[in-house]
């Protein structure tokens, strides 16, 4: 029986990032999905095995509990979503602005694309709207990189005497107009006529929007407006 992190990961995973183990992975595939919709305290063990097709005691002898596989789910959720939508590979020279635009269009891509994998960002913002156990390691995994990557371009942008704290803040900034758009979708599509949530909305239109009004903030562009 799997009995810490390390085992459990390598029952899902091999070294090649293929399954090692089949019926691993077909809980794993199924419980994403079960928790996006149902929420981990209303998602049941019995549930997730009649998806992947297992008997009741496959959970226990790959992931230990239910808190375990939820946490795997989180994690692979996010890591589906990263290789789907990847964040650029920025060549020596590139400007900082250049940078920014990217890394924004990449997280909202994230978030308000790839409309057929749905589970997985109802599933992560269930996470962070409600953290539990898994998001440290979401933290860890995904999420920390995420931001220090995002600091680094601020770093280029910002005095190189700024506090670490007042690059932290920019960074939340940015990363928060993103997971707005997130969150608060159903909002958004009640208070803002179609027609212009079709034009000004989209992907792109944000993109275009949220960089720069960054950039602005910044000092790197012509404030709104003007």
């Amino acid at each position: 029986m799997a009995t810490d992190n390390t085992t459990i990961a390598a029952a899902v995973v091999s070294e090649e990032g293929t399954p090692a183990d089949n019926t691993a992975m077909r809980i794993l595939n199924a419980a994403g999905p079960v928790f996006a919709e149902r929420g981990y305290q209303a998602a049941t063990i019995r549930e997730i095995c009649q998806a992947a097709k297992v008997n009741l005691a496959s959970v226990n002898y790959y992931f230990r509990d239910k808190e375990r596989l939820y946490i795997e789910a989180v994690k692979q959720a996010a890591k589906l979503r990263a290789e789907q939508v990847p964040l650029p590979d920025w060549p020596p020279g590139m400007p900082p602005e250049v940078k920014v635009r990217s890394f924004v269009h990449t997280l909202l891509s994230r978030m308000l694309g790839l409309q057929e994998s749905p589970w997985q960002v109802r599933l992560m913002t269930r996470e962070i709207l409600q953290p539990s156990g898994a998001t440290q390691e979401l933290v860890q995994a995904y999420i920390g990189p995420l931001f220090q990557k995002l600091q680094q371009v601020i770093a280029e942008i910002v005095p190189g005497d700024m506090p670490p704290h007042r690059r932290q803040q920019i960074a939340f900034s940015i990363i928060g107009q993103c997971v707005q758009y997130r969150a608060a979708a159903p909002i958004v599509k009640l208070l803002v006529p179609p027609e212009e949530l079709a034009s000004h909305f989209s992907i792109d239109a944000l993109t275009d929007h949220i960089t720069g009004f960054t950039l602005a903030a910044l000092g790197l562009k012509e404030p709104i407006g003007s």
